[in-house]
């Protein structure tokens, strides 16, 4: 198990969870030469609705065109990992997604559709493995790398519920066959430079009592600001647990469960005192391969955001979705993807110009990834 951590781990725990439990789940196995692979991700996506919350907020993660043909993702990753002693990997990622992906304080500003998604070194031992720079969030089921997820579109929890990366430091040890920990210092919440008076702790494990079973759980602890990543302002301490549960049914079922909780202190409108906002959210899959060829994978997923911090709407907001994949030969697959989400109040703009609502939305996807 301790070799599954260090190969280049673009899916952090919730991928490790996955990489047990599915064989099809993309790995390279740990080497000691250069490892280059990388995908294109393109998409024609149509949806119903504006794309945006009564706030102002998207209201979808990457595909975030009402209407449109998009690079979501061009990506690469150079890994040099041995079994032991010094490494590295650089995940550069260009495309629409790019600017979403971008860690605040980057270089790049987010705004070029160019993003280094993960730069980090590290130092392997036979249980040991530590990493300094930036990399991938361990928190949750799906990833930013577009092939490893099972779906088109991301899950509302990976979106508005969990970090997408962090920059600082992560050691990773192996305490039994059955058993890794997971302990790391960083400066916050997809942050590459402090945005804060102090740093979060990421501590995190995952237990496989059966070699179709895998138990993760992760936290993150430290100081955010309240009104997003600026250098100053207002900032309160926020709080995540996150839990996956990957169970592989047969051979060709594999169930996926992930639940998210989360706290932010120090929430206020400017008029009242500051509050503790909470928001939470579970999300189940069925990913079932039919053949060699074929796919399918259903997801129903809410978020409870009963405060509006991470929409700003105070809601509760559902979907569900169900994707068919084919794959003509292992490097070139084409997904179809059906989604529809709803919410207990009309948070869905519909038209801009017209100002008009909804309390739900629907959509349609098609996608084409080249892998290599």
């Amino acid at each position: 198990m301790n070799a599954i951590f260090k190969t280049v781990n673009l899916g952090a725990m919730a991928l490790l969870a996955s990489a047990m439990a599915l064989a099809d789940a993309p790995a390279n196995a740990p080497t000691s030469i250069m490892v280059v692979t990388g995908y294109i991700d393109a998409s024609y996506a149509h949806l119903s609705g504006a794309g945006v919350f009564t706030s102002g907020a998207a209201d979808r993660v990457f595909d975030v065109k009402a209407d449109g043909f998009s690079l979501q993702q061009a990506a690469v990753t150079i890994a040099y990992q041995p079994k032991e002693g010094l490494g590295a990997v650089v995940n550069l990622t260009a495309g629409n997604d790019a600017n979403l992906i971008a860690s605040y304080g980057a270089i790049t500003g987010g705004h070029d559709k160019f993003d280094v998604s993960q730069a980090f070194v590290q130092y392997a031992t036979d249980a040991l493995t530590v990493m300094a720079g930036k990399f991938v969030t361990l928190a949750g089921a799906e990833v930013t790398n577009s092939p490893t997820n099972p779906n088109f579109s991301r899950s509302i929890l990976f979106g508005y519920a969990i970090p997408y990366t962090h920059t600082g430091l992560r050691a990773t040890y192996a305490a039994s066959d059955t058993v890794n920990l997971v302990f790391g210092v960083n400066n916050g919440w997809d942050a590459l430079k402090t945005a804060n008076s102090g740093k979060t702790v990421e501590v995190g494990g995952t237990y496989a009592p059966l070699k179709t079973v895998t138990l993760a759980a992760t936290g993150y602890f430290g100081k955010q600001r309240i009104a997003g990543l600026v250098d100053t302002g207002p900032q309160g301490s926020r709080a995540l647990v996150d839990l996956v549960a990957t169970w592989a049914i047969t051979d060709a079922l594999t169930v996926v469960v992930n639940y998210d909780w989360a706290k932010q202190a120090g929430v206020t409108d400017g008029i009242a005192a500051p509050v503790q906002a909470q928001w939470s959210g579970l999300a189940a899959y069925a990913n079932y391969t039919i053949s060699d060829q074929w796919k399918a994978s259903l997801r129903a997923e809410y978020l409870s955001d009963s405060d509006g911090y991470r929409t700003g709407v105070a809601q509760k907001w559902k979907e569900v979705t169900a994707t068919i994949a084919y794959l003509p030969v292992k490097s070139l697959e084409f997904r179809l993807e059906g989604r529809a989400d709803s919410s207990d109040v009309p948070s869905f703009v519909t038209n801009l110009q017209a100002v008009t609502v909804a309390s739900s939305q629907n959509s349609v996807a098609v996608q084409a990834l080249f892998k290599f």
